[in-house]
């Protein structure tokens, strides 16, 4: 599903600066802001390093996010809960929060940034600001999913293990043609690269929300949906959406277009966990993001769930997973 925000759903949030963050390309941004979440209780090793760090990967779900709802099942049925793992959540790159286009007031100005680059300033973050020799693992969900691949593909021997939630290792087929249109909104708003407000911003920002509300409920949900309960959920997400900083979209579209790591997949050493939805929201192809995994990641396991949920006001039932997530957390207690 796709939703405006880069989301968190751990609460507290704290904030840091780095002195200066490099990019891919050799631009750098100095004193540059991370707004950050723990929560839980770090066991150390003899020589005083973190070893129970988990690193969560924020997802764009809002209120639908599995991760985000399942989080309770877990505590309550397991030991995927604060006194045994140490939770880390971190803002991205390029997201209200963090270091981004509208927190530095840089707009059209901010440096281009890659998901290699998101997943560098974190594990920059978490250099600076931690004793952690080793992240045990590393959860992601949705484009949260994007970040956790990366971080797998280009730096095998940082985690143990990754866990993915209804994502993809590459930007193609319908996601896509999905972020070419955005782009061409953005490229149609008069004022973008201007330092003055444009009503045209505002109207571009609506016209985004419209094309992204398409994506923002499962299959199921969408098509049992009256007219009428399209028109006034479209009206509240757009509504919603009036927050949103057209730059900060912008680049971070920006970045899902050039998004693509299944040539490295084979680099991740980590075990992997991949759940994935029969009923997703459209944006995600269980066929063709998920199933090949199997192959494609050594040290790999592909979990399935059948969703039952069929209107916009239903409870997803979270023990369809929540009992996979338990055993496969409890290999790293």
């Amino acid at each position: 599903m796709i939703s405006i925000f880069d989301n968190h759903f751990l609460v507290n949030y704290e904030e840091c600066f780095l002195d200066t963050f490099e990019f891919e390309s050799g631009a750098v941004i100095e004193n540059a802001k991370v707004e950050y979440s723990t929560i839980g209780i770090p066991k150390y090793d003899d020589e005083g390093f973190i070893t129970n760090a988990i690193v969560f990967c924020p997802s764009l779900k809002g209120d639908r996010s599995i991760l985000k709802n399942a989080h309770q099942y877990l505590k309550e049925n397991g030991s995927f809960d604060k006194n045994e793992f140490f939770f880390i959540t971190i803002t991205p790159l390029g997201a209200p929060g963090s270091c981004s286009p509208s927190s530095t007031g840089l707009k059209y100005r901010f440096p281009e940034f890659t998901f290699k680059d998101r997943v560098n300033f974190k594990r920059q973050f978490i250099s600076e600001k931690f004793k952690i020799n080793k992240i045990l693992g590393i959860l992601g969900e949705d484009l949260g999913g994007f970040e956790t691949y990366t971080w797998a593909c280009e730096y095998p021997e940082d985690m143990e293990f990754i866990l993915v939630f209804d994502s993809a290792f590459k930007t193609n087929g319908i996601r896509y043609a999905i972020s070419k249109g955005l782009e061409s909104i953005i490229d149609l708003a008069e004022g973008f690269y201007e330092d003055t407000y444009n009503v045209s911003l505002s109207n571009a920002i609506v016209a985004l929300n419209k094309l992204l509300f398409t994506f923002s409920f499962p299959r199921k949900i969408i098509r049992n949906m009256s007219n009428k309960e399209m028109d006034v959920l479209m009206d509240d997400y757009v509504d919603e959406g009036l927050f949103m900083d057209v730059y900060d979209f912008k680049y971070r579209n920006d970045s899902i277009l050039k998004f693509d790591v299944e040539d490295k997949l084979s680099n991740i050493k980590a075990k992997a966990l991949i759940i994935a939805s029969t009923n997703a929201d459209g944006y995600f192809n269980l066929e063709f993001d998920t199933l090949p995994l199997e192959d494609l990641i050594e040290n790999s396991k592909i979990v399935i769930y059948d969703s039952n949920v069929e209107k916009y006001d239903e409870l997803e039932d979270y023990s369809i997973i929540g009992d996979e997530v338990l055993s496969f957390l409890e290999q790293f207690e």
